[in-house]
């Protein structure tokens, strides 16, 4: 594993204190971590919680009568270093762990629940907080004041300080089990990804592979100390290995390991907890009067029940379903022409897909390769953001940092006003989780009148440069570093006044909006010709790449639709139960998933126990937010294609409107104010191309 730069010893040993509890010396008030041992979070867990106890013991004892300032902003203001101290390790232990990591994990995470538990069932609080809310139409808030307080007696009502005594203790008890369970669920996969590689010692099985990918193999095996070429689970080893590797019986051994994880009956198996998960959930939302646990999620969502979300579902299923299908047949045909026999399997799709695509359109991720070198890319992003919105973006290093791939960047605003940190940490390595995502170790928000803007990260698990070359991306994962940029800006730009409302502090089905419009940019020739050029020669990315990138944008349109109805549809399904799941696990998905399938079951799969979205992340209930976010990108983009792609009054009308008020008011009155209209499903399914396709 990688050695840790938050594990070193030398510099932390001649302090005296605890850096967590101390103030931030630092610049910008970033998190020391060049002094922050693993030993040092445990003991200032212990202190802050019993800080912020203390504090919430001096609002709830107030003799003062309850008003919104002294009881719901200080509220918002409760728990200030615990919430610092819990944003650094809990970022790190997604990014950066190891095994001491997890464990204290396991150890605080109950403390931590205990402590909300004490909070939302604090007799007292409640009452305070009770009397703001019932005057609530006689005091002049603002907007964001009456968000905050709306939000504030929501978070008490469904934090059960309704419940009488005994149904209190047991909701504290299922609240203390499902954080460990949530941990346990993405250690488990996290074990599962790395403990598996394939080790490859004849350079015959590597024909299909490209260049790039053979060498990052050698110098994964080299780290390792083995001969030959080692593959991992990791995508960038993963993805490349099933769209080019000739040899079949290795791709189905890779898919079978992929699609397997979680569901080995072996100590970091997932079913059970899955299982755990969705009773006490399910029992969770019945002791508040909800009949499932998704109509209690969906109370605090853009889509208000159930019914609304599968409406939703439905209608996509019912545009993208019967072109799946078509292009499945579509790929069989093709690899009967390559010399096919028997029954295409999904180990062979992405394989067949991607000659496809080539054959059809004369294109491939690795002709786009050389013009997507990483820092290129980067430049790209940065500079775009510059166009839209004035940011610039300087790299600095007198700035902590957790790993030494992390880079530093200072964020100023157009007029040179300071808006951010942001940390960005790009590639693959076994101490980090999975996927991409954004994160905060501070979000903005004001106190004593100061703006205190936001320390933003961008974790990603991109290709790794070789010896030979730098790191070239994908297509996808330049598409990729738009959205989890985006989320950034959601961030960064934000310009709000509480802890609880300000940047991604949002709706769940709101919060992709802002990452996935900047997908969009990535088909847009203006903007790519800012950036994109050969690695070697310095030559800008050919028209005729850029023409076949449209072209082949809405390639398996239909299939791509399916794929993520599929999650949000088995996600609904774990989520709408009104009784204790006691069958297969894999059964129970294999039905949910049915309308949207394309391809017979495969025995040992099981997407469930490795779907950390719903059982390790956030998105329990609301994996539909991706699709319900694309109408709502679809629709808001359409302004930017009519009026320009860089046109500085739409810009400044999506910042104003969206990005700078995070969730200081419902999201439909801030895309409205933007939009000037509710979105619709219309300009989804026309840039997918099914709009034309189910007319």
């Amino acid at each position: 594993m990688t050695t840790l730069i938050l594990s070193i010893t030398s510099c932390s040993e001649k302090q005296a204190g605890n850096p967590l509890l101390e103030h931030f010396t630092t610049p910008h008030q970033t998190p020391p971590f060049d002094r922050i041992e693993t030993r040092h979070y445990e003991p200032a867990f212990d202190q802050a919680i019993e800080e912020a106890k203390q504090e919430i013991k001096t609002i709830s004892t107030s003799a003062e009568a309850p008003d919104f300032e002294n009881t719901i902003v200080a509220l918002d203001q409760a728990g200030e270093k615990l919430s610092t101290i819990s944003s650094i390790f809990f970022n790190l232990n997604s990014a950066c762990t190891n095994e001491e990591m997890q464990q204290i994990a396991q150890r605080v995470s109950p403390k931590l629940t205990e402590y909300g538990n004490s909070v939302y069932m604090n007799p007292e609080l409640f009452a305070r907080v009770k009397k703001v809310y019932e005057s609530r139409d006689r005091q002049s808030l603002t907007p964001e004041q009456s968000t905050l307080l709306e939000d504030t007696w929501k978070s008490f009502i469904k934090g059960g300080a309704n419940l009488e005594s005994a149904a209190q203790k047991r909701f504290q008890e299922i609240a203390m089990e499902l954080s460990q369970l949530g941990l346990k669920f993405d250690e488990n996969t996290l074990a599962e990804t790395n403990g598996f590689t394939l080790h490859i010692t004849d350079e015959k099985d590597l024909a299909g592979l490209p260049e790039g990918a053979v060498e990052m193999a050698a110098m994964t095996a080299k780290e390792k100390e083995l001969e030959g070429w080692l593959f991992t689970l990791h995508a960038p080893s993963y993805i490349p290995f099933m769209k080019y590797a000739d040899n079949r019986e290795l791709r189905e051994k890779m898919y079978r390991a992929y699609a397997s994880r979680g569901n080995r009956d072996n100590q970091y198996d997932n079913k059970e907890v899955i299982r755990k998960m969705v009773t006490l959930r399910l029992e969770k939302a019945q002791l508040l009067g909800y009949p499932t646990y998704a109509e209690y999620v969906l109370t605090d969502r853009m889509a208000q029940n159930t019914e609304m979300v599968n409406t939703f579902l439905g209608q996509l299923l019912a545009a993208s379903h019967p072109h799946a299908l078509a292009e499945k047949q579509e790929v069989e045909e093709f690899a009967r022409r390559q010399g096919f026999k028997g029954e295409l399997q999904r180990w062979d799709w992405a394989y067949y897909s991607n000659k496809l695509k080539q054959e059809k359109y004369a294109l491939d991720d690795e002709m786009l390769k050389p013009y997507f070198k990483l820092e290129n890319v980067q430049q790209g992003v940065f500079g775009l953001a510059n166009q839209l919105y004035g940011l610039t973006f300087k790299e600095v290093d007198n700035i902590a940092k957790y790993h030494e791939d992390v880079k530093t960047f200072e964020v100023y605003d157009r007029d040179g006003r300071f808006l951010a940190v942001l940390y960005t940490d790009f590639f693959p390595r076994e101490s980090k989780g999975g996927g991409a995502w954004m994160t905060e170790f501070r979000g903005q928000h004001k106190k004593d009148g100061q703006d205190v803007r936001p320390l933003v990260s961008l974790v990603m698990n991109f290709t790794k440069p070789t010896a030979s070359k730098p790191s070239l991306l994908t297509f996808d994962e330049v598409t990729t570093f738009l959205h989890e940029f985006g989320h950034s800006l959601h961030g960064m730009l934000s310009q709000c006044t509480y802890n609880s409302t300000g940047g991604t502090n949002v709706y769940r089905d709101f919060v992709e909006l802002p990452s996935q419009i900047m997908e969009n940019w990535a088909l847009e020739k203006e903007w790519l010709d800012t950036w994109a050029v050969h690695y070697q020669t310095g030559e800008k990315i050919p028209q005729e790449y850029i023409t076949k990138i449209h072209e082949a944008a809405n390639f398996q349109s239909g299939y791509q639709n399916d794929r993520q109805l599929s999650f949000g549809l088995v996600d609904m399904a774990w989520h709408s139960v009104t009784s204790p799941v006691s069958g297969s696990i894999q059964a129970f998905e294999n039905q949910a998933m049915a309308p949207t399938e394309s391809f017979p079951p495969v025995d040992s799969s099981c997407f469930s126990t490795g779907f950390g979205h719903i059982f390790g992340g956030g998105y329990a209930a609301g994996y539909y937010s991706y699709k319900w976010a694309e109408v709502l990108d679809a629709d808001a983009f359409s302004v930017f294609k009519q009026q320009g792609i860089y046109d500085q009054a739409t810009a400044e009308s999506f910042r104003k409107n969206i990005l700078e008020k995070g969730g200081s008011e419902h999201p439909m009155i801030l895309y409205k104010r933007f939009r000037g209209q509710e979105p619709t499903i219309d300009a989804l399914l026309e840039r997918s191309g099914l709009k034309s396709k189910s007319e």
